[in-house]
């Protein structure tokens, strides 16, 4: 499957004392290309909390390679690496014109709002494996 896109643009906000992106704001980035990729396949974290269902993050690693810089235009790619009836792992880099600067292996867990792990539909199951 190809990889999702999602296009960042980083600003002052985003920056340390130095003009490099602070380690934690990564994450931010992580988040938004899970949700757009999410998104991208009809999936709205709205519409799952109407189904009492929510994605938690259950485990992360990242690998910072290089620094991105204050006005670098960056891309987020996400794919799905595994995926079973509760669990998703995805892989995340973070690229400046195709190079990788920063790469992450995130596991995603479904939750119920109410507490506690929850089995994804199959209907959105088939989705997140391009089976539908």
């Amino acid at each position: 499957m190809t990889p999702h896109r999602f296009p960042i643009r980083i600003y002052y906000e985003d920056t340390d004392f130095s003009g490099n992106v602070y380690h934690a704001a990564y994450l931010k980035f992580f988040e938004r290309g899970r949700t757009e990729f999410l998104r991208d396949l009809g999936i709205h974290h709205s519409a799952l909390m109407e189904q009492g269902l929510a994605f938690a993050v259950r485990h992360m690693e990242i690998d910072f390679i290089a620094a991105a810089r204050i006005d670098d235009l960056l891309a987020v790619e996400t794919r799905i690496a595994d995926a079973t009836g509760v669990r998703l792992v995805l892989e995340q880099t973070l690229l400046r014109d195709q190079i990788v600067l920063t790469s992450a292996r995130v596991t995603v867990v479904s939750i119920k709002m109410s507490g506690g792990p929850a089995r994804l539909p199959a209907s959105l199951r088939a989705r997140l494996m391009g089976e539908s």
